[in-house]
């Protein structure tokens, strides 16, 4: 009789396992799909998290902090190069006439950190990439009402002599966003769009990204190389890079031969770049390019 109940238990047992294992099974079955749906939960929050820290605090990997009090050029250790994503712009304005260029004005002994775009009062002004708006002031004789952007892409653009702004500071925007209207404010002779383009402070050539007459970018990708400076052939369109060109500020009592002397090169050199000859006359505080 005990035998027999022996083997009853032991049969009772081994029915039980059973049912717990496929109990344990369908709960695991039903568990798999679950788990992948919490997989997907936890891979949208993580992207949703990733998305939002970039808003909150774009190119953070280039920029140490997030400042509104520094001013338009904010400056931060430069890179050795950087690929600058220029896919999913949007031109700052739909103008097409280019009034001045960026570079040297030897006219006015200094350099023009932009382009400055043809714009009737009102215009809509666009934001170029996504970012988030660093910093708004107005510069009577300066930048007039003006906006800097700093963008998930590396790029900070400013957007100056506005008639209106239409974005306040930390300000999350996407590209093709209205941030301000054209004018004529500030340090200016007629209405129009002065743009540049800022890599940790340093004033990059937007031509150098932006074709403003064919409302296009110049392609998918910019590459900056530090100590180099890029120019576009009108020939070809491409870019074309030589060593970065060096400046010396006049100094009351110099003269170009003075000058020469401490840059170590010819006279001859420095008339070749800055257009000049035996007759041109320099003052201080103007800048001579030497290299």
């Amino acid at each position: 009789m005990k035998t027999l109940f022996r083997s009853f238990t032991i049969i009772t047992l081994f029915l039980s396992s059973l049912t717990y294992n496929s109990v344990a099974q369908d709960l695991l079955a039903k568990q798999a799909p679950l788990d992948r749906q919490m997989q997907l939960v936890d891979s949208i929050a993580l992207r949703a998290m990733l998305l939002n820290e970039s808003y909150l605090f774009p190119s953070q990997e280039l920029y140490p902090e997030w400042d509104n009090d520094s001013k338009v050029h904010y400056t931060a250790e430069m890179p050795d190069s950087l690929c600058v994503d220029l896919r999913n712009f949007v031109m700052p304005t739909t103008n097409t006439k280019i009034t001045d260029i960026f570079g040297y004005r030897r006219r006015r002994g200094r350099v023009h950190n932009g382009l400055d775009i043809k714009v009737q009062k009102g215009d809509t002004i666009y934001a170029a990439f996504d970012g988030k708006v660093r910093r708004l002031d107005y510069q009577r004789r300066g930048y007039g009402h003006y906006i800097v952007i700093r963008h998930n892409n590396g790029l900070e653009t400013v957007y100056a002599h506005l008639s209106k702004k239409l974005v306040k500071e930390n300000q999350n925007v996407k590209a093709g966003d209205p941030i301000g209207l054209g004018g004529n404010s500030g340090r200016s002779t007629g209405a129009h769009l002065h743009f540049e383009t800022l890599i940790c402070g340093k004033s990059i050539n937007p031509a150098l990204m932006f074709d403003f007459e064919k409302q296009d970018v110049t392609g998918d990708f910019y590459v900056y190389r530090k100590n180099k400076y890029q120019t576009i052939d009108k020939k070809t369109g491409k870019i074309i890079e030589t060593d970065e060109p060096l400046y010396h500020k006049v100094r009351r009592g110099e003269s170009l031969s003075v000058i020469a002397r401490k840059c170590g090169v010819s006279v001859n050199t420095i008339y070749k770049l800055n257009g000049m000859n035996s007759r041109s006359i320099i003052r201080p505080g103007q800048r001579i390019r030497y290299r």
